[in-house]
């Protein structure tokens, strides 16, 4: 999976397996104009795969449920590709079609190239060319090779997190501060937890499941109230003199600081928050907070006070077996620059203010 990720990254195709079928799938924010080229001849039923949520915008039909199979037209080049995957020039050219979406046939293999393309914090858009069973045998062997079955028992059932390292980390809302790393098996991004005072494993802990802004906690960007959020937590740890926080890389909402950036200038354009997901082609929220239960529990904890507006994580806390004895509100860092954005996490997320 880790190397399918970064063949991705790097333009590359993989292929996608299951019960004698087969795809090359290449995602379409990377794929160069001369592997675009290669994919057409292999097949002449070479589709671009994109979401229900970015066809709902390009007005082409979902016939798949969660996601559509675009047929690529005979003269379709890279700069159709790309227009379709991107949102970028929507506006400027918003007639793309008309869009041809094939319904004929299973589309699973499809959607894995899909969950590929975002676990890899791309666009989640695909080149996608289906394989006769003998051309399988003639794919160079140096292509990564993916079964579809155990793709998706590893984007439902995530590898565990395993500790790295900890150490003694002096802090300023505490001088008893310890950051823990995690990491998990498949090569995916590693998350902290910064464990302020000494909790007692038998109380419930005041914690946060926190994730990482970029922009907000390093560069106090007034976009968003993450940064205000970060520091007012561990202040409030530090004043009650125990507490954790789990750091989880999930910038983006999950989808990853270049797609967040994408997002941004969506909104430059007049769409809100989730919108511009939305256009993009993902879900308002793509976070995985199993992440932050699985962290409690190897810390030693059952049970918190889980400091946050956003009652998703409380519910997702439960679900995985960590008792929430509390929301506590943590409100910080209101602005005019932020204000419809609060707004809209409130009014379209159910965040609570």
């Amino acid at each position: 999976m880790a190397r399918a990720r970064a063949d991705l990254r790097m333009g590359l195709p993989v292929l996608i397996t299951r019960a004698g079928r087969a795809v090359l799938a290449a995602a379409a924010e990377t794929l160069p104009s001369d592997r675009l080229a290669q994919l057409c001849a292999l097949s002449n039923d070479v589709s671009l795969a994109i979401t229900a949520r970015r066809a709902e915008t390009l007005k082409a039909r979902a016939y798949d449920g969660d996601m559509a199979r675009v047929r690529l037209p005979a003269d379709a080049g890279l700069a159709w590709v790309r227009a379709v995957a991107d949102p970028a020039d929507d506006l400027a050219t918003p007639m793309k079609g008309p869009l041809l979406s094939l319904r004929d046939g299973t589309a699973d293999l499809h959607r894995t190239a899909i969950l590929l393309a975002k676990s890899a914090q791309l666009l989640p858009s695909a080149v996608v060319a289906p394989l006769e069973p003998r051309a399988v045998a003639l794919v160079p062997q140096s292509i990564t090779r993916i079964d579809q079955d155990e793709a998706m028992r590893h984007f439902d059932d995530p590898k565990p997190m395993e500790p790295v390292v900890s150490a003694r980390l002096p802090l300023s809302v505490s001088e008893a501060g310890r950051l823990h790393v995690f990491r998990p098996s498949d090569g995916g991004e590693e998350h902290y937890a910064v464990e302020i005072g000494r909790p007692d494993r038998s109380q419930p802990v005041l914690a946060r499941l926190h994730s990482a802004c970029f922009t907000g906690d390093l560069l106090g960007s007034l976009k968003c109230d993450c940064g205000p959020q970060l520091r007012g937590a561990m202040a409030q740890m530090g004043a009650e003199g125990a507490g954790v926080l789990l750091y989880l890389n999930q910038e983006g909402r999950g989808i990853g600081l270049a797609n967040k950036m994408r997002a941004y200038a969506l909104q430059d354009q007049g769409f809100d928050t989730v919108e511009a997901n939305h256009r993009l082609g993902f879900e308002d929220d793509e976070r995985d907070f199993r992440l932050g239960a699985e962290l409690l529990r190897k810390l030693g904890f059952s049970s918190a006070r889980l400091l946050t507006n956003n009652p998703a994580k409380v519910a997702m806390l439960e679900k995985e077996g960590i008792t929430v004895t509390e929301r506590v509100p943590l409100i910080a860092g209101h602005t005019e620059h932020n204000r419809a954005y609060l707004e809209t996490k409130a009014s379209k997320s159910g965040h609570l203010f």
